[in-house]
């Protein structure tokens, strides 16, 4: 199964793409992140983000997007462009035909380090770890978003070993 994580944000947002494979290893496909002005408008972002996205879909053929759950924000202003970033990726998917898994920040850091608050460089490195590769992927935001790819692949296994035992 190939997984494209990404990770939302309104100046960088972070994608990653993560292949399990018959052997059980994960490999990173791709990773990186679409850096966008917080001077332009933000419709201006949007479309940046979505035709990004778009092209990383088609390039890299994911089965499944995951994206991180929307999680409590001080400022309110913040959390509604978040979830416009949000729509986007979900649109960017759901337009070609792939489905979206949500995840919460304590799941993804509970699926990649085993402890559900742990610190950004416990998940950078054993995002690094977990992919064999030869050093942290830059920038944060493409880390984060290779951890919820994989939190997306350990939990599909899961599900689908439980599915077997039944």
């Amino acid at each position: 199964m190939r997984v494209l994580g990404i990770d939302c944000g309104t100046e960088y947002t972070g994608y990653g793409v993560v292949e399990l494979l018959a052997d059980d290893r994960l490999i990173c496909i791709a990773c990186g992140a679409i850096k966008v002005s917080a001077r332009d408008p933000m419709p201006a972002r949007l479309s940046r983000i979505s035709i990004r996205l778009q092209e990383l879909i088609a390039e890299h053929r994911p089965d499944r997007v995951a994206i991180e759950d929307v999680f409590y924000a001080v400022n309110v202003k913040s959390a509604l462009k978040l979830g416009q970033v949000r729509g986007v990726a979900m649109l960017a998917a759901a337009s070609a035909g792939l489905e979206v898994a949500e995840y919460s920040p304590l799941s993804i850091k509970s699926a990649v380090v085993g402890y559900g608050k742990a610190e950004k460089h416990q998940v950078q490195q054993m995002v690094t770890r977990l992919l064999s590769l030869d050093q942290v992927p830059e920038p944060a935001d493409a880390a984060d978003a290779l951890a919820i790819a994989i939190c997306h692949l350990h939990t599909a296994a899961t599900r689908e070993r439980q599915g077997v035992a039944r």
